[in-house]
């Protein structure tokens, strides 16, 4: 896809929707006011990025303002297990907001009791095409939308490296290999950016002294890197079929890559949570980590040295394929909402373009839609230094994108992602506490009392 400015993307956005027609409006235009003023109460999540959230909620404020509607907004978060801990508090008392946000897996447990928003979805397909798979896989459950995903928070975990360190050590000009236009990417170098080539990359910036770091312990982020390591090998914990498939080659291949990368690894890596990474490479010690934009945005505040050598690009590729981890959050209404309908088109309205268009830039692209059609949002390609730093942080190529537990059902998959199961597996099987093929053993038991 060519680059595309940011009046182009907006009248091409607006003129899109215009054509959608019926009762629904188009984005920016409003919805006819009601009759009597509702009153709305939203659980927002609160954006870590400065900012972002004043211009989320001066969003919904006009909309609500304009339609005659009541909006009270409480901020939640920015830490998962926030939201997590409103959300449980709110299903078990039967009371609470009317739209909440609602993080990756958490509506699985709650979804009898969350509205069915498939006429919400249903009119963003309309308009834009299909939400991703991943989007589809965490939302769409039993013919039934649970949620619908939010368009802010949502991210994903692409490797994030010095641009100065890959060209001075290892040979490796990143600019060029993943640049700033897809249609100009090398597809046989592309290709050989694997799991062999990335091993080889962090010998030898071990051996300079500026490793690869990233979380093998019991913390959200180590199921984000290494859940799509082992699928790039052929192995995952559990089928669609609810059938425990850990014990395979698969997964003593992906145990016997880690157990030598770790190697150049930094020793800490096993008590690390999820901001040891962004400290390793704001620091300036780290030459590569798995991680959204935050690092950059820290380091861009607080060593905007280190951040004009930040490069964020695909995942390595493995024998099966070319996998990325991801986070997504969404929006869900409660059916004792006494305000559906308003809830509803609110959430409507925060999907259209117009809108996203605002909370993307606003959160400086840390942001991923799970809309095809949003991806052409140029601040991926403007937000620097250095200048289209992220740009491959939306997967251009080959990448598919995945959550630990995957392809597993939901109910599984959260068990799988929160018990952290897989980063364990990895730490035994690295440390030399067990064989890797021990490990493997221990990992299928803990699964046989996940499933039951």
């Amino acid at each position: 896809m060519g680059k595309v400015t940011r009046r182009e993307f907006v009248k091409g956005m607006v003129a899109g929707g215009a054509a959608v027609a019926g009762t629904l409006a188009a984005p920016g235009v409003l919805r006819k006011a009601y009759a009597q003023k509702p009153k709305l109460s939203v659980g927002l999540w609160n954006h870590w990025v400065p900012g972002a959230t004043d211009v989320h909620k001066a969003i919904i404020e006009e909309w609500a303002k304009k339609n005659k509607v009541e909006v009270s907004i409480d901020l939640i978060g920015p830490q998962c297990r926030d939201i997590l801990t409103i959300i449980s508090a709110e299903a078990r008392a039967g009371t609470g907001h009317d739209i909440t946000a609602i993080c990756t897996f958490d509506a699985t447990a709650h979804k009898e009791k969350l509205e069915p928003l498939n006429d919400v979805a249903d009119y963003i397909q309309k308009k834009y095409g299909k939400f991703d798979d991943i989007s589809t896989y965490l939302s769409y459950q039993d013919g039934v939308w649970i949620t619908v995903p939010a368009p802010t928070g949502s991210h994903s975990y692409p490797l994030v490296s010095r641009i100065d360190l890959f060209l001075q050590h290892v040979g490796i000009n990143l600019r060029e290999l993943f640049p700033t236009d897809f249609t100009k990417r090398d597809k046989s170098k592309v290709d050989a950016w694997n799991y062999d080539a990335f091993l080889d990359a962090c010998k030898k910036l071990h051996k300079a002294g500026y490793p690869f770091g990233a979380a093998i312990s019991e913390t959200s982020d180590a199921n984000d890197w290494l859940c799509p390591v082992f699928l790039a090998f052929g192995s995952y914990p559990v089928d669609e079929e609810g059938n425990i498939t850990i014990e395979s080659d698969a997964t003593l291949q992906a145990l016997e890559f880690l157990k030598e990368l770790t190697q150049y690894m930094p020793k800490e890596i096993y008590g690390w949570d999820d901001a040891s990474n962004n400290r390793w490479i704001i620091s300036g010690k780290g030459g590569c980590i798995s991680n959204p934009p935050s690092a950059w945005a820290v380091a861009k505040r607080t060593r905007p040295d280190i951040a004009a050598q930040l490069w964020h690009h695909d995942m390595p590729k493995g024998p099966k394929g070319r996998y990325r981890g991801a986070l997504y959050f969404n929006f869900g209404v409660w059916k004792w909402s006494k305000e559906k309908k308003a809830a509803k088109e609110l959430l409507m309205y925060l999907l259209e373009s117009a809108q996203q268009w605002r909370i993307l830039e606003a959160a400086q692209g840390y942001d991923m839609p799970q809309l095809k059609p949003l991806h052409a949002h140029p601040v991926w390609e403007e937000v620097g230094p250095p200048k289209g730093t992220q740009y491959n942080y939306i997967p251009r190529g080959d990448e598919k994108l995945i959550v630990g537990g995957y392809p597993a059902k939901p109910e599984y998959a959260v068990q799988i992602y929160s018990k952290y199961i897989i980063p364990v597996m990895t730490a035994k099987a690295t440390t030399g506490e067990m064989s890797p093929k021990e490990a493997m053993k221990w990992c299928a038991k803990e699964l046989e009392m996940v499933i039951g």
